[in-house]
């Protein structure tokens, strides 16, 4: 138990745990998801902008080839993440997760200001995408290093009946990281600039937000109290130990990639991909997509702590598997529809229904993947089988779907997308509810 735990001179709570208790969790909580927001935001912001900024990048070629080119770039963020999952996931085992949660949002910060300012093609060349790539390998490395350690340091400080109904508060601000991104874009399309402007210098705006805010979080973060479970197990772990520990874990860690194949997949086809669907295949205007996509995004926003508090009440298995089922079943015809409706209406909804399955996924993927492993090894097995999984599975969505679609075989990405949910399915038959099979005590 932690020493926040122990404490018996607050008022209990009908969950049975005192007021203080709760008030410090929350608070913990809501600080390291502020933090992860602005670091999602600053990711997506490239995604949301993508249409926009492409032609500065890559002159030459047709607006689907520009966006493909853009996309290879979002791509390579991903490839870069498994080793910033090593990197901090390292540091946030070894010397705590505050400290390596603080440098890898100052680390985003850097690259979201590099792409604020970096000239265009038509000024310096090819220097121009050279620069823009080392920008996203800079926010690639910083994100690798978030996603495990954040979801560690959630599940660390969240109370135990409640870790689901956290995991889904924490993957709100992973969606709403991309809902500011797409707010921004509205609100400058429909308020403040045109199309020419926008992708004249418009686009550098988000970026500029992106690297004020992530200063923000670096300090915010800078007072966030560590992980009393991390503190424990410091105490009576070697340091020489860590990676041997690690490699003890190597089912787990094979299990980490099964979950997220389906699930990252889906997930940035409804994210990132989707805006770029919705312009180039259904046919939506620019403010059109915008507003359909941010729409949807709120309403998985909405869903995620609903679903994640349900996995409390019913365990961690039904709901994957439920996912996996509906996906499998679902994806295709879900994305078909789609295409072929040109009602910004009924996109919406579509969507929306893509959610709700989804989320059986996203709401409680932080707490499953971290219940798996003990306490000395969290960070680096969830962060480096996950970066590594989405960086192959997820962050490669764009490219894939666009290489479907320049080759006129559009439907052959839904297939493509259906064939990774189904792969995940048969690991979520396989899993033990990690609920009722928690390692979050354990220490190594």
């Amino acid at each position: 138990m932690t020493d926040i735990a122990r404490k018996p001179n607050f008022a209990v709570t009908t969950d049975g745990y005192d007021a203080e208790d709760m008030r410090k969790r929350v608070k913990a909580i809501l600080v390291g998801s502020v933090g992860n927001l602005i670091e999602w935001y600053d990711v997506y912001a490239y995604a949301a902008f993508a249409l926009y900024f492409a032609g500065s990048f890559f002159p030459q070629g047709d607006p689907a080839a520009q966006q493909l080119a853009a996309a290879s770039l979002f791509a390579v963020a991903f490839l870069v993440r498994p080793i910033g999952s090593v990197i901090f996931g390292y540091f946030a085992d070894r010397y705590g997760r505050r400290t390596s949660l603080t440098v890898s949002v100052l680390l985003m910060c850097f690259g979201s200001l590099m792409i604020a300012v970096v000239p265009t093609y038509a000024t310096i060349g090819v220097w121009a995408p050279a620069i823009l790539a080392l920008a996203r390998i800079l926010q690639g490395l910083s994100q690798g290093g978030e996603y495990g350690t954040s979801t560690t340091y959630l599940a660390e400080v969240a109370h135990p009946n409640r870790r689901g109904f956290y995991s889904g508060v924490w993957y709100t601000t992973l969606i709403g990281g991309q809902l500011a991104a797409l707010l921004v874009l509205l609100v400058l399309q429909k308020v403040f600039l045109t199309g020419d402007e926008l992708r004249a210098w418009g686009w550098r705006i988000p970026f500029i937000i992106g690297a004020v805010v992530s200063l923000f979080a670096f300090f915010m973060r800078r007072d966030m109290h560590e992980s009393e479970l991390f503190k424990a197990a410091n105490k009576v772990v070697r340091t020489e130990s860590r990676w041997v520990a690690l490699a003890r874990n190597w089912k787990p860690m094979l299990m980490v990639i099964g979950i997220t194949i389906g699930g990252t997949s889906a997930f940035y086809t409804y994210t990132t991909y989707m805006q770029k669907f919705l312009k180039l295949s259904v046919g939506l205007t620019d403010n059109q997509t915008t507003t359909v996509t941010a729409g949807a995004l709120l309403f998985a926003i909405i869903l995620q702590p609903i679903y994640g508090a349900l996995s409390d009440k019913i365990g961690r298995k039904p709901m994957l598997v439920a996912f996996g089922v509906l996906g499998t079943l679902g994806t295709y015809p879900l994305l078909t529809t789609l295409q072929g409706t040109k009602s910004p209406f009924i996109a919406f909804l579509l969507i929306c229904a893509a959610w709700a399955i989804v989320s059986g996924y996203t709401a409680l993927t932080a707490i499953v993947k971290a219940e798996m492993f003990p306490t000395a090894v969290r960070a680096m097995g969830v962060g480096i089988p996950y970066a590594l999984t989405a960086a192959i599975f997820g962050g490669s969505i764009d490219s894939v779907a666009l290489w479907f679609k320049q080759a006129g075989n559009e439907q052959g990405f839904y297939w493509y997308a259906t064939g990774c949910i189904f792969v995940s399915l048969l690991f979520y038959i396989s899993l033990k509810d990690t609920k009722a099979a928690s390692k979050m005590e354990q220490h190594i």
